[in-house]
């Protein structure tokens, strides 16, 4: 008898391919090898992400700032108000002084353009742990 492996799945939201191509491959199949293996769930638009998390089945968030129409902070603010129990959030901010924005967006981590691979990595592997309980919530 088999098992399967255990799995957590990241929603990566960008209206750039690319960007959601960066963020994957940054994170890999699995952040640290402490963690179990990562799906990815990808969206393109603010009504996929939404319908996404109101489905359910989502453990971490990742956000890209800089999307057009709809930006991931924004998005971030507005998730943190209306989905219960919602998922820790990576927001993907346009620069380094542009962290006061992720702070009002109530992301719990946030990493600047242009992405550093083992920043997305980390951030999302500490959201992961979170997620799973290791680490305590900060109030």
């Amino acid at each position: 008898m088999t098992t399967a492996e255990p799995t957590m799945t990241v929603l990566v939201y960008s209206d750039d391919r690319s960007t959601r191509e960066k963020v994957r491959l940054a994170i890999g199949r699995r952040p640290a090898a402490d963690l179990p293996r990562v799906e990815f769930f990808e969206c393109a638009t603010q009504p996929a992400v939404l319908k996404a998390l109101d489905t359910g089945g989502i453990d971490v968030v990742v956000l890209d700032g800089e999307a057009a129409p709809s930006g991931g902070l924004g998005l971030a603010r507005q998730i943190k108000d209306e989905i219960y129990r919602c998922p820790p959030v990576l927001v993907l901010i346009g620069r380094a002084q542009d962290a006061w924005l992720a702070t009002w967006s109530r992301a719990e981590a946030a990493v600047p353009h242009p992405l550093d691979p083992v920043a997305v990595a980390t951030a999302v592997a500490g959201l992961m742990r979170r997620r799973l309980g290791a680490v305590p919530a900060v109030s």
